[in-house]
């Protein structure tokens, strides 16, 4: 799975709840790196809620600071890095009795070596361990160094009522499976994650539930790969086949979630991260086109337009039939808008695959995307097995032609809702101009309007009068009929 890194001003923000009365210790927490992350740091919040554990904005007072990190490219880890430097300058000149724990892929990736390439950590949690932070808490405070990073083939930390974390109140992430069995050449997430397991249909229910219940408008269902959602009442996907005949009958696939999920909460937006195209069946759409408040947009990573590249990603499927995919969208979904994860530079990658990729930015005409250099990660296949081949400047040159392609498309894009009336849900105040609203449409496309009398998490409807490359500019005329 290709984890998308999220909007970068929420990098590294420090993570706030409401204050409980009877706990007295403070906790600081970051998160780095892709949605799921900040998902887990929700987890962990709650967690340690339960042990006395308050959270702060301001790290100088905290007794334990914690960094969730990202393993997905090294320069995500060479910013972690850089934080513990951060922390160790507090610890050393203000807060001598401060601990430090670092959570997460890269803690699953180096393990007790990050205890001594990193003197100032005392405790070191991989993705599946966050339950047993209060027995290495105890270790830390006895002066012993924690290490948990054992992966599990079974939590999903479903019996874990996430504290929502500097959130608006508004949106919220409702994590579906965990881990990936993909083994894609050059992704990390496999060995920090483990193996892919789906959560109880029905805790993930309850979950939407209470955010209805607590105000919250729009929910995304998260997972490295959510279309591999399935739930037999079993263990990992792979041993589906050893199931009974009554569990594969009443089996849930993710097109049936979210046929759930949408019947739960028919007034609730709902959005999904990541899909696979090796994956996405026609019934995922199909349930989408049902249901209005499903929103019509895709983020479908392909990483190459070069089916030979496609190859040595190890990705299951070639440039035709991403392409045959894109086409049953449209086909079924007219409207929808599609986003791309893009690596360039590649190894082995040659000029002509590099056009290959052009070329399919061409055909689709993606709405937005995320795109990179090839990173080299450490124990990867392709680092294992490849050469990185591709010269730096070579890897910069097709970068930047995949960038201002994909601004091209943008801005073609959003200049498509030029004239039209959508429905926006408002989640903050514009950061440019404080008498504006900022929201999203159900196209994940940001609109800017002026604020009049309308509240954050009010569905407006909004006529729009201009555009920049990435975002909607208009009037509000109203509120929209799934405004309560």
């Amino acid at each position: 799975m290709e984890e998308k890194i999220i909007d970068e001003s929420k990098q590294g923000e420090a993570l706030v709840l409401e204050p409980q009365a009877k706990n007295s210790r403070k906790l600081y927490i970051e998160s780095y790196g892709c949605q799921m992350n900040f998902s887990d740091s929700e987890i962990v919040a709650s967690i340690l809620t339960k042990q006395g554990y308050n959270t702060t904005h301001n790290m100088e007072e905290a007794d334990l600071v914690l960094v969730n990190t990202c393993s997905i490219r090294d320069k995500a880890e060479q910013t972690v890095r850089k934080r513990l430097e951060k922390y160790n300058a507090v610890k050393r000149n203000s807060n001598p009795n401060m601990k430090v724990g670092v959570l997460g892929c890269m803690a699953e990736r180096l393990k007790s070596k990050f205890l001594e390439e990193e003197k100032i950590v005392d405790m070191v949690v991989g993705p599946d361990a966050y339950k047993d932070l209060p027995n290495l808490l105890q270790e830390v405070e006895e002066g012993r160094d924690a290490v948990n990073v054992i992966l599990s083939k079974e939590e999903t930390y479903g019996d874990i009522a996430p504290v929502r974390l500097g959130g608006n109140g508004v949106t919220a992430f409702v994590s579906i499976t965990r881990g990936c069995d993909n083994m894609c050449t050059f992704c990390v997430v496999p060995f920090t994650r483990g193996r892919e397991r789906s959560r109880d249909p029905q805790s993930i229910i309850e979950e939407v539930n209470d955010l209805a219940e607590k105000g919250y408008k729009e929910i995304t269902l998260l997972g490295q790969n959510v279309d591999s959602y399935l739930w037999y009442g079993g263990g990992l996907k792979k041993d589906f086949k050893k199931a009974t005949d009554m569990q594969k009958a009443t089996a849930i696939n993710f097109a049936g979630l979210l046929e759930m999920v949408a019947n739960a909460q028919p007034k609730m937006r709902i959005r999904f991260s990541t899909s696979n195209p090796q994956d996405m069946t026609e019934d995922v759409l199909h349930s989408m086109a049902k249901h209005e408040n499903i929103c019509n947009y895709i983020h479908l990573p392909v990483q190459s337009g070069s089916t030979r590249v496609l190859k040595e990603m190890n990705r299951q499927h070639t440039r035709e039939e991403y392409m045959e995919l894109i086409d049953a969208i449209h086909r079924i979904i007219p409207d929808c808008a599609i986003s791309q994860d893009m690596i360039a530079g590649f190894p082995t990658e040659t000029e002509a695959d590099h056009q290959d990729t052009l070329t399919l930015m061409e055909y689709v005409k993606y709405d937005f995307g995320f795109m990179f250099m090839y990173s080299e990660r450490p124990g990867t296949m392709a680092a294992r097995k490849l050469e990185d081949d591709v010269p730096e400047d070579v890897k910069k040159r097709r970068l930047t032609e995949i960038i201002d392609l994909q601004q091209e498309h943008s801005a073609y894009r959003t200049k498509q809702f030029v004239g039209k009336t959508l429905e926006v849900l408002i989640e903050k105040e514009s950061k440019k101009n404080d008498q504006e609203w900022s929201g999203r449409t159900q196209y994940n496309t940001v609109a800017v309007f002026p604020k009049e009398h309308y509240e954050v998490g009010d569905f407006v409807m909004v006529k729009i009068t201009d555009c920049t490359t990435a975002t909607l500019l208009g009037e509000a005329v109203g509120y929209s009929k799934n405004q309560a």
